[in-house]
């Protein structure tokens, strides 16, 4: 099983798809790693030689920001738009859309499961009936 970037590379994986695994790399930029180091995209990752392995390692960490420096650079970023106090940093510090996504209906992944407020009052009004009598 190869080591790459501090991520166990899934050994029955192509290596196409397994470097998908490291954060920060998708298809493109794994295709992009395998043509410049002459690795075969359909080599399994157990069939992998110590060079080729050694080739890739050092072409990811040469040219490529991934895991905790690319996480610290993105987290730093909103850092910055919610310290300006722009549109956006106030958008990401509300856990809102964006990038100007409609809010009032859909947005249901960044606000959450809905907050039915109307029944909820109902119910309060009436255990305060109860308790009166």
């Amino acid at each position: 099983m190869a080591r790459i970037a501090g991520i166990e590379l899934p050994a029955g994986k192509r290596v196409e798809a397994a470097l998908t695994y490291i954060y920060g790399i998708g298809w493109t930029t794994s295709r992009k790693i395998l043509a410049s180091t002459g690795v075969n995209p359909d080599t399994r990752v157990k069939e992998l030689t110590e060079n080729e392995i050694v080739s890739l390692r050092n072409v990811i960490e040469r040219e490529y920001k991934i895991e905790g420096d690319l996480r610290r650079e993105i987290s730093m970023n909103i850092k910055r738009l919610i310290d300006v106090k722009s549109y956006r940093g106030m958008r990401h510090l509300r856990n809102l859309p964006v990038r100007g996504q409609r809010t009032r209906t859909n947005a249901r992944t960044r606000k959450g499961p809905r907050k039915t407020i109307g029944a909820i009052k109902r119910k309060a009004r009436e255990m305060l009936e109860e308790e009166e009598k």
